[in-house]
C-alpha cells in the first residue's frame, strides 16, 4: 500500500514570527482565557502585518493573528466591507 504525505506550504514568514518561537499556548488559548500575552508577543514581531493578512485572507476564524482576535477580525472585516 502507498501511503503519500501531503506537505502544507509553510508561508516564509511564519519561520520569522516570534509566535514560531514562542508556542501556539498563548495563540489558542481555552475559550474565556486572556489574550494579552499574545497580543503583546505580536506586537513586538515584525511579522505581524503579513500574519494577519494571511489570517485575513485566508479566514482564520481562530487564535490570535497579527495581535487580533477572532472577535476583532471579524469586526475589521465587516468595517472594511
Amino acid at each position: 500500500m502507498h501511503i503519500e504525505t501531503i506537505k502544507l506550504a509553510v508561508p516564509d514568514w511564519q519561520a520569522q514570527a516570534l509566535c514560531a518561537q514562542t508556542g501556539a499556548d498563548f495563540f489558542f488559548p481555552e475559550p474565556g482565557s486572556s489574550v494579552r500575552e499574545a497580543k503583546r508577543i505580536c506586537g513586538m514581531c515584525e511579522m505581524r502585518s503579513a500574519c494577519l493578512e494571511y489570517a485575513l485572507n485566508n479566514d482564520e476564524r481562530f487564535g490570535v493573528w497579527g495581535g487580533l482576535s477572532e472577535k476583532e477580525r471579524l469586526e475589521l472585516r465587516r468595517t472594511a466591507l
